[in-house]
C-alpha cells in the first residue's frame, strides 16, 4: 500500500504546486489592477508612459499642497497673465475659505505677478485691487480703483473696487457715494 501512497503524492504535488503558482499570479495580476489609478489627465498619462511618478509633490500638506494624482502645474511655461490669475484665484479661493494667513502669504507674489505684465488693463487692476482688500491693503486696493478710474471715470470694475475699498476701511460715507456713481454708471 506504501507504494500506491507514493505514486498517488507524486503525481498531485506538482499539479498542487502548479495550482498554487496560477493562484499567486491571479492575486499579483489582481492587485496591481486595483491598486493603480487611472492617470488625471493627458499630461498625467504620458508622464506615467515614461515611467515618471504620478503626482509626486514635495510641497506637503499646507497651502502649496497638490492632491494625490494630481500634478503642478509647470509654471516656468506660464505667461505672466496666467501666473498672476492663478495666483488670483487661489487667494479668493483661501479667502472665502477664511484662510487669512494663506492670503497673507499668497497676496505679496500675486502682487508681484501682476506688476510682471505689461500695461495692466482695468480687469488686471481690478484683480490687484481685490488682493489688496483681502489682504488688508486698503490704500493699494484704492490706488487701483483710482488707477482704473483716472482712464475712465464710470468704468464699472473702478467704481466698484473703489467702493469696496472704501467700505472696508471703514468709509462709509466714501462707499456710498461710490454706490452712487455706479448706479449713475449703469444707466
Amino acid at each position: 500500500m506504501s507504494a500506491r501512497r507514493s505514486d498517488a503524492t507524486s503525481t498531485t504535488l506538482p499539479w498542487a504546486i502548479a495550482g498554487i503558482a496560477l493562484v499567486c499570479l491571479i492575486a499579483l495580476l489582481a492587485g496591481q489592477r486595483f491598486r493603480s489609478t487611472p492617470p488625471v489627465n493627458a499630461a498625467d498619462a504620458q508622464a506615467q508612459a515614461q515611467g515618471a511618478p504620478q503626482g509626486e509633490s514635495d510641497a506637503g500638506p499646507g497651502p502649496n499642497a497638490v492632491a494625490p494624482g494630481v500634478r503642478a502645474p509647470d509654471i516656468s511655461s506660464m505667461s505672466p497673465r496666467e501666473r498672476a490669475d492663478r495666483l488670483f484665484d487661489r487667494i479668493m479661493r483661501l479667502d472665502t475659505e477664511g484662510k487669512k494667513d494663506s492670503v497673507q502669504f499668497f497676496a505679496p507674489m500675486a502682487m508681484s505677478a501682476y506688476e510682471m505684465i505689461p500695461n495692466p488693463d482695468a480687469d488686471a487692476r481690478f484683480d490687484m485691487g481685490r488682493i489688496a482688500q483681502v489682504a488688508g491693503a486698503f490704500p493699494a486696493a484704492k490706488s487701483e480703483a483710482d488707477s482704473i478710474l483716472a482712464k475712465q471715470p464710470t468704468h464699472l470694475l473702478g467704481l466698484v473696487l473703489a467702493m469696496q475699498a472704501a467700505r472696508s476701511s471703514g468709509d462709509t460715507a466714501g462707499a456710498n457715494a461710490y454706490r452712487a456713481k455706479l448706479r449713475a454708471a449703469q444707466k
